[in-house]
């Protein structure tokens, strides 16, 4: 492990920068995270801000972390409490610096289990969004009968108009593509009710906008709560409101399913003996839905890959969000939006030819 107390040297960039002063439990969760993230991710370099001397005084516990990282000193940090204005003004904290390699190339991508609010202000304003993209919104992955399946927004954006709605289709597509490895993700979009006439004036002109897009032939249509889990398409398009909560509510399914599972078990000798019987079928089952498999989620739309892990995270659930970030830097997630949107504008522009010389001819 070298010093880096400027700009870093070499021939290539950081592929992350990494906050490791973020989150309820750092600097150790973030450097157990990285020591199992090292094994998946062989070669990767990471940027990691924080103190330097509580850094270098616990880094050795964890030599493969080590082999990886780069330390750059960040005299201050963000509590989880802090309002994202006075954050704003925090310039040597260790998000602020990590967001800034991001913006100036220094690092692909940036990983913080720090404060939520705080993070997606600074991204907006240091690393700016996606030329044609108006709102950044939070993707996730979440488990379904037929695999994972791609949620957004999940909390960044309260209220959305149709085209808010149809650039978070476009981006929930290039995340799907680049996180899943999706050749043609199915898209939909959350109502109540799968009726075209269902929904909101905001929900139908969406639908009619992606119907018409280059986004067509992947647009399901509207799809319910229950097609969430059931995997009906690759990707749900909602506002962040109606996200959120639908996440929260999955999540705390999750965990009463479980709770439900051990009081089964527990009832008597026979119920034990029965959890003797199934237990390798339930260790698979818990595996597969693990809520540690799928943190990380991205503020995609961003000129940069930006992935918050939640704060309580554990050390697997912090190396899950590094696979994430890796994942979107290597596999080009933001030149997949790219390459949607001009795509779209160009086929919209199409038809908008076509729809004024029809009306020419007829006149």
């Amino acid at each position: 492990m070298s010093d880096v107390n400027a700009a870093a040297s070499g021939p290539a960039p950081f592929c992350l920068a990494v906050d490791a002063m973020g989150g309820d439990h750092a600097p150790d969760i973030v450097l157990a995270g990285l020591e199992l993230a090292a094994d998946r991710h062989p070669g990767t370099r990471v940027l990691l801000l924080g103190d330097e001397a509580l850094l270098r005084s616990q880094l050795p516990r964890y030599p493969r972390a080590a082999s990886m990282c780069e330390i750059r000193h960040a005299p201050s940090a963000i509590s989880m409490e802090m309002k994202p204005t006075a954050a704003l003004r925090l310039r040597d904290s260790s998000l602020r610096m990590a967001i800034d390699a991001v913006a100036t190339g220094e690092a692909g991508g940036v990983v913080s289990a720090g404060n939520s609010g705080a993070m997606l202000a600074l991204a907006k304003i240091v690393i700016k969004t996606l030329p044609g993209i108006s709102r950044p919104a939070m993707a996730a992955v979440n488990p379904s009968a037929r695999g994972d399946v791609v949620m957004l927004d999940l909390g960044a954006n309260i209220a959305c108009d149709s085209r808010n709605l149809v650039e978070f289709a476009v981006m929930g597509e290039a995340f799907a593509k680049a996180v899943l490895g999706l050749p043609s993700p199915r898209i939909g979009l959350l109502n109540v009710g799968v009726e075209e006439l269902k929904g909101d004036e905001r929900l139908r002109e969406a639908a009619e906008m992606l119907r018409d897009s280059a986004l067509s032939e992947q647009f399901h249509g509207f799809v319910e709560g229950h097609d969430i889990t059931a995997g009906t398409t690759d990707v749900v398009v909602t506002d962040g409101f109606t996200g959120n909560i639908a996440l929260k509510t999955g999540e705390g399914a999750l965990k009463l399913a479980s709770l439900l599972l051990r009081r089964v078990f527990r009832t008597n000798f026979l119920t034990k003996l029965g959890y003797l019987l199934v237990r390798p079928g339930l260790e698979r089952m818990r595996e597969w839905i693990d809520p540690r498999r799928y943190n990380g989620a991205v503020f995609v739309g961003l000129n940069g890959i930006v992935v918050k892990s939640h704060g309580g995270a554990d050390a697997e659930s912090f190396a899950a969000a590094i696979d994430v970030a890796m994942d979107a830097v290597t596999h080009g997630i933001n030149e997949k939006i790219r390459t949607r949107l001009d795509q779209i504008s160009a086929f919209s522009a199409n038809g908008e030819e076509e729809r004024a010389t029809a009306s020419s001819m007829a006149i």
